[in-house]
């Protein structure tokens, strides 16, 4: 295994960082603003989202910290549409998972085949990060649209 380089994985790490504690503000904020009959499990699930961010950038920050360097004070950019609407709330999720996917990917890329733990690491937080972004695709579907907003061939098939 060849060696990591080790500025630009730190780079990287704290942009996760920073990423990850924005997602603890965002779905914070987000839960406070979910009425109606669904309010309890949705906020539910906001605030779990959040925590789960939490502990994204509590691992990130231990990695930076492992590496020798100093984890960032920064956090990333914060969507807000300034709306009540799930679906809006929703995008904007959906829109921070991908920026999230991307950062773990480009982690990957940059220690694939130079650090294991640090390639598992990427790994598996590219995994939690793509079912988290299949969930809220779910979310995201009209009632039963099976295939998401288009079916097969291109067609609408939600009802």
């Amino acid at each position: 295994m060849s060696e990591i380089d080790q500025e630009k994985v730190v780079k990287v790490l704290n942009q996760i960082l920073e990423s990850e504690l924005a997602g603890v503000v965002r779905y914070t904020h987000y839960s406070f603003l979910v009425f109606g009959f669904g309010r309890i499990p949705i906020v539910s699930w906001l605030r779990g989202q959040a925590d789960e961010s939490l502990l994204h950038a509590q691992q990130a920050g231990e990695w930076i910290t492992s590496l020798g360097a100093y984890p960032s004070l920064e956090i990333g950019p914060l969507l807000d549409s300034h709306t009540l609407d799930l679906g809006s709330i929703l995008q904007e999720s959906m829109h921070a998972e991908n920026v999230a996917l991307d950062l773990y990917r480009d982690l990957l890329a940059l220690v694939q085949d130079r650090s294991i733990a640090l390639e598992e690491y990427a790994r598996q937080m590219i995994y939690a990060e793509e079912l988290h972004a299949h969930e809220v695709e779910k979310m995201l579907r009209r009632p039963g649209a099976a295939a998401g907003k288009l079916g097969v061939g291109g067609t609408d098939r939600g009802g």
